[in-house]
């Protein structure tokens, strides 16, 4: 199964000036790209992310899910560039 990239990780990547693409690796969702160079893969396949949750289960359950997300990744989601960094803000 693939993943369907949404209009909120298309409008972030555009934000940060990068391209989104879903991935060739099999255990990753998405594969970014800036100038046509892949510089990460992102996101487990299998997990959910802000998007899902919020058409799953709504808005509230996804803030609380962001929420989460970001106190498990505290140490990898303020490394600029880093595939933790792209990973929080394409798709939370």
């Amino acid at each position: 199964m693939s993943y369907e990239i949404t209009e909120y990780t298309k409008k972030r990547a555009r934000d940060l000036g990068v391209t989104v693409k879903p991935s060739t690796n099999s255990k990753k969702k998405i594969d970014v790209f800036k100038q046509s160079k892949k510089i990460a893969s992102i996101g487990a396949a299998g997990m959910m992310d802000y998007p899902s949750y919020v058409k799953t289960r709504g808005v509230e359950y996804a803030n609380e899910r962001k929420r989460l997300y970001k106190i498990r990744h505290k140490k990898d989601i303020n490394v600029v560039g880093s595939p933790g960094w792209l990973a929080n803000r394409l798709l939370w």
